[in-house]
């Protein structure tokens, strides 16, 4: 039986969901010996993902999560 090849990282900030998180949002850091490291879109510290729980944001997620970034940077008076 062979075993699947990990799916291609995507590219540096790119926004994906870590599905085994219950959908967690994140934004792609880089890979991180066999996992990713996912970084919350308001900020805060990075996680690990395992590359086949991780999926490409859909556009209404990615929507949510800019809009959280920009109420994040405004609560904080960056913008």
């Amino acid at each position: 039986m062979c075993e699947a090849q990990p799916p291609q990282p995507p590219s540096p900030g790119t926004l994906v969901v870590d599905t085994a998180q219950g959908g967690r949002v994140g934004e792609f850091r880089g890979v991180a010996g066999p996992y990713w490291a996912l970084r919350p879109v308001r900020g805060g510290a990075e996680w690990e993902a395992e590359p086949r729980h991780v999926r490409p944001a859909e556009p209404m997620e990615r929507l949510r999560a800019e809009n959280a970034r920009r109420n994040a940077r405004s609560a904080k008076g960056l913008l």
